[in-house]
């Protein structure tokens, strides 16, 4: 019992909704571990360095995940054509993209710890980045940027094994190098007192041992596939195939951390109380999206190794399946926040001020939760059969389109001689529209059946 939980899961087959709970749960645990390590890298900066050290931190992530969007549109590419040449049985193109996939993100990953470290002070000046955090702010940067290609294998890696129908030995990975994150941490930061730096390289050890431990369980996959050295080689037809259904997945988290990255500037006017807030908030809000994230993933999967079957049918009633268990769960995660919301805060931080000042933003936030649902979900189907497009389109127009512009149009209509930029208030109330927005449209486009045209076209 206990080998076959480590066995892919074949989604082909079985109750949709069963299959899409016993792959996600795995899933949704470790991608709730690896929240953990930026909320642990939270916590204990917080607790035992100070309000500004968390701003550092928090200011430093929109810069972070603008330097990943190569590696997600990677990541997004591979688990589409894994799923779908796992669905189709087809063992040499498995694992072609497999050794491609994995020379690619060995050459963008040396190409970032070459180009990046210089770029950061001028960017976090940019963006008007406080004085008396861009400090600490440049140096974790810096640190993640050279320890980057083990946060780059693990996203490589796992997407892989989901692709597969495996998000358990992922899980168990991640759970290893959760604990090992935290243990460092404590002893960089608590016993060494070496700050914000501490926390960066803990988190770059941690994530190079589970990409590690990774890549060690898809050698022993034979059954599936056999990894030979050919297959390392960088081929043309699997990379085209890999930019073609990951680059919309990378150019949208390119277009979301780039209007991170301006909606920052804006944060950044407010004071570094409020950064802290928003990183706070930044912190819970990673734990509340992960349902969503994590049916958004399971449906990518259950739909690419339907399409990869041949069985359109299928994948419709797994989306309506899937949609409704993500609201579901996204309503429950909505009510805990409304309810528990402080308490929640008060782990990161004693000053009462700033956990007041999280509440009130988060309970702004709250309902968009339950939209974001739709919005993984049905775009997760889309993406599984291929249109990866969509998705980036609807990411485009709600994030900079509309959302950045909303966030600077009230600040700008709501300014005074008290408040030379307006309420902070623009910054939640931006994203919630966006979100529901975003549902919208999404279901909008999924009932248009774009996506399933295409892949009836490609199955005759």
């Amino acid at each position: 019992m206990f080998k076959k939980i480590f066995q892919p899961v074949d989604m082909t087959q079985g109750t949709p909704w069963k299959g899409l709970v016993l792959f996600a749960i795995p899933m949704l645990i470790g991608n709730i571990a690896q929240q953990l390590y930026s909320t642990v890298d939270s916590i204990i900066v917080g607790h035992f360095v100070g309000d500004n050290a968390l701003a550092a931190v928090g200011s430093a992530l929109p810069l972070l995940n603008l330097m990943l969007v190569l590696f997600i549109g990677i990541s997004a590419g591979a688990t589409i054509m894994v799923s779908q040449y796992f669905g189709a049985r087809d063992k040499e193109s498995l694992a072609a993209t497999i050794g491609t996939c994995v020379t690619m993100t060995g050459l963008v990953s040396l190409l970032l710890m070459v180009c990046a470290p210089p770029l950061m002070q001028p960017f976090l000046k940019l963006l008007n980045t406080p004085a008396d955090i861009i400090d600490d702010c440049r140096m974790y940067l810096i640190i993640s940027m050279l320890g980057i290609a083990g946060m780059a294998f693990y996203n490589i890696l796992s997407g892989i094994l989901r692709g597969m129908g495996d998000s358990t030995s992922a899980l168990v990975y991640l759970l290893i190098a959760t604990g090992i994150n935290i243990v460092l941490d404590l002893f960089f930061v608590g016993v060494m007192r070496i700050g914000v730096s501490g926390v960066a390289i803990a988190t770059a050890i941690a994530q190079g041992i589970s990409a590690a431990l990774c890549m060690k369980k898809l050698t022993k996959l034979h059954h599936l596939f056999v990894l030979e050295k050919r297959h390392f080689k960088v081929e043309k037809k699997y990379v085209k195939r890999v930019v073609e259904l990951g680059m919309p997945s990378g150019a949208t988290q390119a277009i979301l951390s780039s209007a991170m990255i301006i909606v920052q500037s804006l944060t950044n006017c407010f004071g570094p109380m409020f950064i802290a807030a928003n990183v706070i908030v930044m912190r819970v809000d990673g734990f509340a999206m992960m349902p969503n994230l994590t049916f958004g993933m399971a449906m990518t999967t259950y739909s690419g190794q339907n399409v990869g079957a041949g069985d359109l049918k299928r994948v419709d009633v797994g989306a309506k399946q899937g949609t409704l268990l993500g609201i579901a769960t996204s309503t429950v995660i909505t009510a805990i926040i409304l309810i528990f919301g402080k308490y929640l805060m008060m782990v990161f931080t004693d000053t009462t001020e700033l956990v007041e000042l999280s509440v009130y933003i988060m309970r702004i936030m709250a309902i968009g939760y339950i939209a974001m649902a739709v919005t993984q979900c049905l775009s997760g189907i889309m993406r599984g059969a291929g249109d990866t497009l969509t998705p980036m389109w609807i990411s485009l127009c709600t994030t900079v389109l509309f959302r950045v512009p909303l966030a600077y149009g009230i600040s700008f209509l709501t300014r005074t001689a008290e408040l030379p930029f307006g309420r902070f208030e623009c910054i939640a109330i931006s994203l919630v529209s966006a979100w529901l927005l975003g549902s919208v449209l999404t279901t909008i486009f999924y009932r248009r059946r774009g996506w399933k045209k295409k892949v009836i076209a490609q199955l005759k």
